[in-house]
This record gives C-alpha cells, structure tokens and sequence, in this order.
C-alpha cells in the first residue's frame, strides 16, 4: 500500500492506519501532527473512494471536531466585551425564555449542562431561523437544573450559540467564522457551511471527502458530502477542511491565542476556554465522567482510558484539551508537550471498533515521536 509523503516520521502510525484499513474501518485517514508550531506529519493513506488516493488536500467531514470553532468564536466576543460567559441566552434570545428555560446561561451551553438536548433540530432541511424558533420553543429536560447535571448536546445548544454571535455582531455565523477565525489562520479551505459555487468547485476538483458507513453492509455512503449538508450551517457538526488547516486552530491556541503574528484571542481566553470548568460529573449522554472547559473536551482518563470516551489516548497529559467527532475524527492540543494532532477516519464503525483505532493511533502516535508519558 502505498503512503503519501509526509508521515515519514510516524511509521508505528500509519501502521496503526493501514491495520484499520485492512480491517475494513475505513479506506484511508488524513492526519497533521505539529509539536512547538513545527510540522511532524502532514498527508495521508488509503483511498477517498474506491480507486480514488485520498490527499491532504482532500477537504475532510469534521463533525463535532467543530465545536470548538464556536468557543472561540464566543470567546472573541467575551474579551471584547459584547457578552459575558455567565449572561442568560435571553439577554440575547428573548424568545428562548419559552417553558422556563430563561435560568440557562451561555455556560451552561458550553459546558453541556442546559438540559435541552434534542437530536432533531431540523438541520439540514430547514431553514438557520426555522431550526432557532424550533429549538426555543422546545421544554427543558425534566429534572434538570441548569448547571446541576450534564448532558453532551449534539447540535441544539450550538445553534444557539451561533445565533447569540449573530445577534450580537450582525454577520450569519458562517460568515463571522470566516472573517475571524479561518481567515486570521490562512485556513482557506475551511468552512461551517460552504458556499454553493465554492462546495461546486471543490466537488468538481474532486476534492470533498467521503465518509463512509463501515458498520453497515455495503459500507453506504454517510452522505455528508452532499450539496445540502455542505453548504447549510450547523455549527456543532458540519466544519469541512483539510486536517493540515485546522491543526493552525489548534496550534493557535497553544500559542495562547496567538498564530504567526496574528492574534485571535487573549491568553486568559484561552486559559478560561481550555481548563476544566465542569470537571467529575457524569455525562447523562454518554453515561460515563467527562471533563470539560467552555466548549473543550479535556482529557478524561484519569477515569478510566479504556471506557472514556472522545479521549486522546494513554499518553496525552492531564492538561490537553480538543474535541472528537461521531466515530471518525479528533483534533487536540498537548500543553506539556507542545503537540497538536488533527486526525480524520473516512470510515464510521461500530464505536468499539473505533474507539480501539484512534486510541492506536494516537499511543503510537506519543511512541513514535518519544513522548511516552
């Protein structure tokens, strides 16, 4: 099988890449490593589709890897003082207060303790202020003070939060993520809902990523490289890009809010964004303790490696923080060792399979470069 340039480094990696490939967990993985802003690793292995090489180039389905482009987006409001982290959602949605739901606040969203999970949102059929009316109008959990119980929340809470952006700076979240955030990190390839004629262009270089069903009979497509879920915004799952632009996001951060001479966000917004801020509860959603700041995973295992989900592996410290996506994707930084990973699967497994792989991965990733804890 042959290995696209730039994973020399790793090669106890792409063996952890290509098992799963010859274990029919995907057909390839796009991968960016980075220690001190340094590139380690940058390119890929396997397939797109069938017959088709899958590059670095390729723009890849994050999924919920792309929550934290919402923290800092609400980050960069906070510093410039336009809202406050502990500011109810009605302060900026007066019509979100329906059914009592006027105690959340927009920690609550960011930290998953707001009590209003709901899977059908509307996305990607209805319409950004068809999803934001269907949402407000929707009943709190039973039995759930906010910020007294914790819940992962698919997509609910991160359209309100794209929303408070809206309101607050006038531009549509899409845009305003663009403008201030991929755009300051040169990730032109970036987008949380694409223009038509750019999803057009990309589609006929052949550059939109597949993702694939591998848990099923048939291994169908999961379709999200369709016009509609591509160009339609969903800010908690539908970033698109290659893995090489938004590790600069990750890298950012560690360069406390600084990349390149451009600064994005204040070092204490990142502290604040990045540290444990909802720390030894159990997530109702995934029925295990999860760890989290204001939008950031942080790294769980002291509760267990092997059952915590969205976690960075064996080796990852106590500090490092990021965000997975359903059975597919990670993208994290390591404070103590100064280490970004951004990390694609184009297949989707069953969970354990998949949680076994990007453990793999990751550990080997710690081995090869040295940095066993």
């Amino acid at each position: 099988m042959e290995t696209a340039t730039g994973l020399d480094l790793l090669p106890r990696t792409v063996q952890a890449l290509e098992k799963g490939i010859q274990e029919g967990l995907h057909l390839g993985a796009q991968l960016y490593v980075s220690r001190r802003g340094e590139a380690v690793a940058d390119g890929a292995v396997g397939e797109d589709r069938p017959g088709v090489a899958l590059t670095r180039e390729h723009l890849m389905l994050w999924l919920s890897s792309t929550k934290p482009v919402g923290a800092v987006a609400i980050g960069q409001l906070w510093e410039r003082g336009r809202l406050e982290i502990e500011d109810p959602v009605v302060q900026y949605i007066p019509e979100f207060a329906a059914h009592g739901k006027e105690g959340i606040t927009i920690r609550h969203l960011l930290t998953h303790t707001a009590g209003i999970r709901m899977l059908d949102v509307g996305w990607p059929q209805d319409s950004w202020d068809a999803i934001i009316a269907r949402i407000c109008t929707r009943k709190p959990e039973p039995r759930w003070p906010p910020g007294e119980k914790a819940g992962y929340h698919t997509a609910s809470s991160w359209f309100i939060l794209g929303e408070i952006v809206r309101r607050i700076d006038g531009r549509t979240y899409d845009r305003y993520v663009r403008e201030e955030i991929f755009g300051p990190l040169g990730m032109r390839d970036c987008w949380v809902g694409m223009p038509l004629d750019r999803y057009l262009a990309y589609q006929e270089a052949g550059r939109i990523g597949a993702l694939w069903e591998t848990d099923k009979e048939g291994k169908p497509s999961y379709g999200g490289d369709t016009p509609e879920r591509c160009t339609t915004i969903n800010p908690g799952g539908n970033g698109y890009g290659p893995v090489h632009e938004l590790g600069r996001f990750y890298e950012m951060l560690l360069g406390r809010g600084s990349f390149r001479g451009r600064r994005l966000l204040l070092p204490q917004t990142v502290e604040a964004l990045t540290s444990r801020q909802r720390e030894g509860i159990v997530d109702a959603t995934f029925t295990h303790i999860v760890d989290w700041g204001l939008g950031f995973i942080i790294d769980s295992k002291r509760y267990d490696v092997e059952s915590t989900p969205y976690g960075y592996g064996h080796f990852a410290s106590d500090r490092t923080f990021g965000h997975s996506g359903a059975r597919s994707s990670t993208a994290f930084a390591d404070p103590e060792e100064g280490l970004v990973v951004a990390l694609v699967f184009n297949g989707m497994p069953a969970n354990e399979q998949h949680e076994r792989r990007i453990r793999a991965a990751l550990d080997a990733i710690y081995q090869d470069l040295g940095l066993l804890a």
